[in-house]
């Protein structure tokens, strides 16, 4: 995506002519140039694209910026609510948002597997362009490499994201306190749950689909409203209950959360059941925990659940055991919620 070639198409390479990425060894030649000039720069054009420079020289008056990167690996590359392509840009989005960054700048990173088709890049490229434009953000630059087939399960996605920082507070686990409400943004496990279903080829009644989506809404929401947010966290890998202990770890304190008012769907929770799975330790791609003091927890919750109906004030901060997390749970007792442990879901992101 370097070279500054003028086009304006707007389709694939033509699929009789091109099935397939042919050679891992051919990356640097004219099949590359098409691929960058038809596909990737036909999906993600915009002036500072255009430069064909080796990076992407940004104008951005903010004094404070944020800045993160992250790898998608996910098997298979497409499942209900969502693909790889429109999850990297939503999960670097939300990583953005997680630091109080306005996401603007992406960049992006392809290795493509020998023999992968042109129809599925083209899905998964245009599936990111329509992320992208619905989040607010440009991809601005970016990089394509090809391996040998059998070496990169069709396709890797590395993103990096550039947000400013429209404000002077600071978000982060150390600034969680006694007291602090805790809200989740709404229900859980959906995206876990879609993602094995597809690779098992699992069918339950009630189909799941991955939540997986930007959070800029609520979250700029909260923060133009002046809500008091010391922390913010999206419920990814390992979910709730990963995020709930790595928070309580991080500020030395202890979180006290109610099982019965953590929103599941039913869906979710049979299959769970039928696995022998806790939704909590389900990966989401769309959800959020924020951590909100408690003199404004009734308007963060009035805030988020404009955007979501089933967000909830699911716990409390206080000064107990550090770095412990307790669940009151629907049959009267409560237990600790440990972190989880092994690999429930490998190649979920």
């Amino acid at each position: 995506m370097k070279r500054n070639t003028a086009f304006n198409l707007s389709c694939p390479l033509p699929l009789t002519d091109h099935p397939k990425i042919l050679m891992a060894h051919g990356s640097g030649g004219r099949m590359m140039e098409q691929l960058i000039d038809k596909i990737f720069r036909a999906a993600f054009d915009n002036p500072d694209l255009q430069t064909a420079h080796d990076g992407a020289v940004l104008d951005i008056p903010a004094s404070k910026l944020a800045i993160t990167t992250d790898s998608y690996v996910i098997r298979p590359l497409f499942f209900p609510g969502g693909d790889i392509g429109s999850l990297a840009v939503n999960g670097t989005v939300n990583d953005l948002l997680m630091c109080g960054a306005r996401p603007r700048y992406l960049s992006v990173g392809f290795i493509l597997e020998e023999g992968l088709s042109m129809e599925t890049l083209w899905q998964v490229v245009q599936s990111m362009r329509r992320a992208a434009d619905k989040a607010g953000v440009h991809i601005v630059t970016g990089d394509t490499k090809v391996v040998e087939r059998g070496h990169g399960n069709g396709l890797y996605i590395n993103t990096t994201g550039l947000g400013m920082m429209e404000h002077d507070r600071l978000i982060s686990p150390a600034q969680v306190q006694a007291g602090d409400a805790v809200i989740l943004s709404g229900d859980i496990g959906r995206h876990g749950m879609a993602v094995m279903a597809q690779r098992e080829n699992l069918s339950f009644t009630s189909p799941i689909e991955s939540d997986c989506a930007p959070l800029i809404a609520p979250v700029m929401a909260l923060l133009d409203a002046g809500i008091k947010a010391h922390c913010l966290r999206d419920a990814t890998r390992g979910g709730l209950a990963a995020v709930l202990n790595e928070i309580a770890a991080a500020a030395h304190m202890k979180i006290d959360c109610d099982e019965a008012v953590i929103p599941i769907n039913d869906a979710v929770h049979s299959a769970c059941e039928i696995l022998g799975l806790d939704p909590l330790h389900v990966a989401n791609e769309g959800r959020f925990v924020a951590f909100v003091h408690h003199g404004d927890a009734t308007q963060a919750l009035d805030i988020m659940k404009q955007h979501n109906e089933q967000a909830a004030l699911i716990g409390v901060v206080s000064e107990g055991k550090a770095g412990m997390v307790t669940l009151q749970t629907q049959i009267g007792g409560r237990r600790i919620l440990d972190m989880p442990s092994g690999e429930l879901f490998p190649r979920i992101c």
